[in-house]
């Protein structure tokens, strides 16, 4: 279960995963047996019963839960516990994962949190920066219930839950999160969690978006960059061909600039849970950030593709 096709991360990585994420468990266990027992020890450390499922094994679960959405009856027949040890375990290594944040690529060691951090890296490596939303359907809430409707998606005609994805001109992912209902619209999702106070604190960054941030665009001509509107008078075949021509054009450039955070957002639909959500709403945002975070970790690893030049190039000299 080790292989990435179930865990979803290389066995490299899994290893770093184990070194980091083992003490910060063993931490947590035992501020818990502290809660339980309303003081310190009162035996020796490594007294008492032991794990018969240890941290390696509990991760490892989480991580093929994550990716292939095995039920956890599944998944304890497959590692001989029960099923309630399985949904245990992943009850305490889903929010570790999802606390670890967002790889820096260039930057090894450096986690990005939140938009604050994202913001401050592309400032400093001068990256422009790519924003895209992406719903994810989720149950329907019961009927009777306050707010129903909040989740149903007019783009999708389904219960969705709203997230926005922040990448470099790489595909690699830099931040996922602003986790809104999808009656939500994408600007407004962003709005909420201070996008434009960043370009205020941050003038040189500047990012690539869809329609669907028009108004920041508007607000931010300078950082933001949205597909140009369509000229008056170009409805249908009418208008001069060459503004029809012009216009298609400057839209398909800055379609091709942004297209690299919809990859990113297809590696993030490779995880089942993220196809379709199943579980309950209140977890969907814990599930989601580990998930990100465990792609952001795979695509920095990736070497930087360096664009190549399209300014001509004298081949010769020619003889006069």
């Amino acid at each position: 279960m080790s292989h990435p096709a179930f865990c979803g991360v290389p066995e490299s990585l899994l290893g770093e995963l184990v070194a980091e994420l083992a003490p910060r468990w063993e931490a947590r266990c035992e501020s818990g047996r502290r809660d339980r027992r309303e003081g310190t020890r009162k035996r020796e450390v490594g007294a008492g019963p032991k794990y018969a499922f240890m941290f390696a094994d509990r991760l490892l679960v989480t991580l093929v839960h994550l990716r292939t959405g095995l039920t956890h009856q599944a998944l304890g027949v497959i590692h001989e516990v029960g099923s309630s040890t399985i949904g245990r375990a992943i009850g305490e290594i889903r929010p570790l994962l999802a606390e670890r944040g967002f790889a820096a690529p260039g930057r090894p060691g450096v986690r990005l949190r939140t938009l604050e951090d994202v913001f401050a890296y592309a400032e400093a490596e001068q990256v422009t920066l790519r924003i895209d939303g992406m719903e994810t359907q989720v149950r329907r809430p019961n009927a009777g219930r306050s707010g129903r409707r909040t989740f149903v998606s007019g783009k999708r005609k389904q219960n969705t839950i709203k997230t926005t994805t922040i990448s470099d001109g790489q595909g690699r992912t830099l931040w996922s999160g602003a986790m809104r209902p999808g009656r939500m619209h994408d600007q407004t999702a962003m709005r909420t969690e201070g996008i434009a106070e960043q370009f205020r604190r941050h003038p040189t960054v500047k990012a690539e978006v869809d329609d669907g941030y028009r108004g920041l665009a508007n607000e931010f001509p300078e950082q933001v960059s949205a597909p140009p509107r369509k000229p008056k008078g170009l409805d249908g075949d009418d208008g001069p061909l060459t503004e029809r021509y012009a216009w298609r054009e400057m839209k398909r450039r800055q379609s091709s600039c942004r297209i690299c955070v919809e990859h990113a957002n297809a590696e993030h639909r490779q995880w089942r849970p993220l196809q379709r959500y199943t579980g309950r709403r209140e977890t969907y945002g814990e599930t989601h950030r580990a998930i990100a975070g465990l792609v952001s970790d795979r695509a920095a690893r990736r070497a930087t593709r360096h664009q190549p030049s399209t300014e001509p190039v004298l081949a010769r000299t020619a003889a006069c």
